[in-house]
């Protein structure tokens, strides 16, 4: 008996995922809001009807789409940023894990870029909470940092959520320098956005010396 339902869930997870990966390929030409639940179940091959077996509606597949998408990156940016390195290093590293997620996952990427300020609102809601969440992570790792010494609670978490802002906008233009195909585009995306993140870096150093630091 538990060998068929553990089969059964296989099969479940299978067709979920399935659901999610043919959403995934038909909104790269079009918003969440205007594809169709039997066009995603089309491409899978089940009946519409079967699609309440794994989602509520397409909200809540949106939802799921936006934990795949998000999910790992930021823990991965959130490994570097407790490393003790130079700056200089840790956002040389930052920049390079997120042009490697942005060639690996444009779709998801894409999708973030385009439902971020999209018409469904369960998920902008879930990308807002999941920038929330990648803020907070940002702002512990960066109170470790030696640097960060005297710097209250709400100017650690603003920082933090500078790094989160540059790192979502250089991920759109990424996408967008590797989609045009213009010689040197992707290029010129990390030069700026390294240049930008050591420009927020300088101004962190000098912070507390112009007042701004330690406050709550």
């Amino acid at each position: 008996m538990s060998h068929t339902v553990g089969v059964r869930q296989a099969q479940k997870q299978k067709t979920r995922q399935a659901l999610l990966d043919a959403a995934l390929g038909l909104l790269e030409e079009q918003s969440l809001s205007s594809l169709g639940l039997r066009e995603v179940t089309r491409m899978v091959g089940i009946a519409p009807t079967a699609f309440y077996r794994h989602f509520r509606d397409m909200g809540e597949l949106g939802v799921a789409l936006v934990e795949e998408a998000l999910g790992s990156l930021h823990v991965m940016v959130r490994a570097i940023l407790a490393e003790q390195d130079a700056a200089e290093e840790r956002i040389d590293r930052t920049v390079a894990v997120v042009e490697q997620h942005v060639r690996r996952y444009p779709l998801h990427i894409r999708f973030v870029a385009r439902e971020r300020h999209g018409g469904v609102r369960a998920v902008r809601q879930a990308i807002a909470g999941e920038l929330d969440r990648f803020a907070e992570e940002v702002a512990a790792a960066l109170k470790t940092q030696p640097v960060s010494e005297g710097w209250g609670d709400d100017d650690v978490r603003m920082l933090a959520e500078l790094y989160v802002d540059r790192l979502v906008t250089t991920a759109a233009a990424l996408l967008d320098a590797e989609e045009d195909g213009a010689e040197g585009a992707a290029e010129r995306v990390v030069r700026t956005a390294r240049r930008q993140l050591r420009l927020i870096s300088i101004g962190r150093q000098h912070w507390r010396e112009e007042g701004g630091g330690g406050s709550e």
